[in-house]
């Protein structure tokens, strides 16, 4: 870690952290190595640490040149904000009124605890050139005083410098701690920052990361990141997720310093030319060239490009209309589903209500009985509320199904969809009498589907093949099978009716648009079906079973395996 205020108060401020994963990271020992800012370099490059606990603009360093990668961000009661913490407080002598602005600091000795630190220095300078002030130029002198940063404040106090960069809230906690009497030193350049209780002279920063090193155990750093997450409170400090460093690399961009140092290396157009110039005038003559040949196609290209404008338009228009009608027609297939359903879901919906009635009118002859037994009454109220759970999934899982939106792909387990649908469905079967067999393969890979599109497949299917399977007697006797497995390069479902079948010439006619065998059937569900297990870049298909009935199958492929 980095001991800007010495290695005593380094060890004492991360102890609380490195006890606490040696208790939660089993099989690991951590210990904590105070450094400065070039031993910190040192030790990363010479693979000494693992894991080092650093201000941003070091971490930034670390990153770009070791591959670091931060797991999680300090956060503090004193910031505030860990996306909003680490910024420069700017001090002078209390009795030095001249002193009262940033710009105020051209010409005058300013001390720092380095050049290269970020809180220290960095932050500070990006503030100077915003106002167009060179530190290098236009400062009598930067003196810098080493770790820890309280001889900075030090020197200022004795006179030895005009004014000097503190890490914010460094001026109050020493204060606090009695080194400095309240009023010795001012702020100068101070700005309101309302997420920080301090005193700063510069806008603010993410606070300090724990990174790990490119060559440190990716299982390791999972533990760490988890027990650094769960780690209580110490200190008003804990660890939360990783905050967004950009300003970091914005303020290095800016000052074109660590990884953006290369922006400095400005080419001298002067003597560029004079090294290459036969080969910028060839370059120039081409230039002219082209141009000459733009002027002479562009009236061929712009009266294309309008007409091609015009078809795109016309095309596009169509496309919009085909889309707007494709999402109308499955919302209606969906909505006549569900109207084809509406038996079954008042069923579904009158168990639970049934339910909690029976209970709410036994705990009414309670109390009307003076036996309120408040144990009974707490059971029952339980009772009530999971019946009330119930009906409002039933209803959930319905309004989920219904609702219009655009399709979304995502990467899903077929089974857990089937098993969704059946609960969409369950009871209607059970209620007209006929049995329903599930038998899902393990193991099948996941696939890309918009999950309300299958579940409407998959409804579709399993109504038409009630409705083919009810009222045959016995010879439903097998009921509705349904099942998953692996096949044809994918992922097959299969639904087995025990109906009466279907005749040859309906059979080759099923998928058409508006062919049914229902007397109030429209003939859309399975020609939409089709048309969604198509978009999806499978294939659906009927076959008559061996003895009766009919089985209607359809494969989708494998959804690609994640990078």
């Amino acid at each position: 870690m980095l001991a800007f205020q010495g290695a005593e108060r380094a060890l004492r401020t991360w102890e609380p952290t490195a006890a606490h994963l040696n208790r939660s990271v089993g099989g690991s020992r951590f210990v904590l190595v105070p450094l400065d800012l070039d031993a910190m370099s040192r030790a990363v490059a010479g693979r000494e640490v693992d894991f080092v606990i650093t201000n941003p603009g070091n971490y930034i360093a670390l990153e770009s040149g070791f591959g670091a990668t931060r797991l999680v961000t300090v956060e503090s009661e004193r910031s505030g904000s860990p996306i909003a913490a680490i910024g420069s407080t700017v001090v002078a002598r209390g009795d030095r009124p001249d002193l009262d602005t940033l710009a105020g600091l051209k010409g005058r000795r300013l001390a720092v605890v380095s050049t290269e630190a970020f809180g220290g220095y960095q932050v500070l300078w990006r503030e100077l050139a915003a106002l167009g002030l060179d530190p290098s130029d236009d400062l009598r002198e930067i003196r810098q005083t080493g770790f820890p940063m309280e001889r900075v404040a030090q020197l200022v106090r004795d006179g030895l410098v005009d004014a000097g960069v503190l890490r914010a809230c460094l001026l109050e906690e020493m204060i606090a701690e009695g080194a400095l009497a309240p009023g010795e030193l001012r702020v100068v350049g101070r700005r309101d920052e309302p997420k920080l209780p301090c005193a700063v002279s510069s806008r603010l920063y993410p606070d300090w990361p724990f990174a790990k090193l490119a060559e440190t155990s990716h299982d390791l750093a999972k533990q760490v990141a988890a027990a650094l997450l769960s780690m209580p409170a110490v200190d008003g400090q804990a660890w939360t997720a990783p905050q967004d460093y950009t300003q970091v690399h914005a303020l290095m961009q800016d000052l074109e310093i660590g990884p953006y140092a290369h922006l400095r290396q400005h080419l001298n157009l002067a003597e560029l030319a004079r090294r290459h110039w036969q080969w910028l005038v060839i370059a120039a003559m081409a230039v002219l060239w082209w141009v000459v040949h733009v002027a002479r196609v562009e009236v061929l290209v712009r009266r294309r490009t309008a007409e091609l404008e015009r078809e795109i338009a016309e095309r596009e228009r169509a496309e919009n209309d085909a889309a707007r009608h494709r999402a109308e027609r499955d919302q209606f297939s969906r909505l006549g589903i569900l109207g084809e359903m509406a038996s079954n879901i008042a069923h579904e919906l009158n168990q639970p209500l049934a339910a909690i009635m029976n209970y709410a009118r036994g705990m009414s002859r309670m109390l009307d009985g003076g036996q309120a037994d408040p144990a009974m009454l707490a059971d029952g109220a339980q009772a009530v509320a999971t019946q009330a759970e119930r009906a409002a999934a039933i209803i959930q899982r319905i309004r989920g199904f219904v609702r219009r939106r655009k399709p979304r792909r995502e990467r899903l387990d077929i089974n857990e969809v089937v098993a969704e649908t059946l609960a969409l469905f369950e009871s209607l079967a059970g209620r007209r009498g006929i049995a329903v067999h599930v038998h899902l393969a393990e193991g099948l890979p996941g696939v890309s589907v918009d999950r309300g599109e299958i579940q409407q497949v998959l409804l579709n299917i399993l109504q038409n093949a009630v409705d083919a399977t009810a009222g045959q007697g016995a010879e439903a006797g097998d009921g509705i099978t349904v099942r998953t497995s692996p096949g044809e390069g994918g992922v097959k479902v299969a639904v087995r009716d025990c109906g009466a079948g279907l005749s040859q010439e309906a059979e080759a006619r099923l998928f058409e648009p508006f062919f049914t065998t229902k007397p109030e059937g429209l003939g859309l569900g399975l020609s939409i079906c089709r048309t969604i297990i198509e978009a999806h870049g499978g294939r659906l298909w009927a076959s008559a079973n061996p003895r009766r009935g009919l089985t209607l199958r359809f494969v989708i492929p494998p959804a690609e395996a994640p990078a």
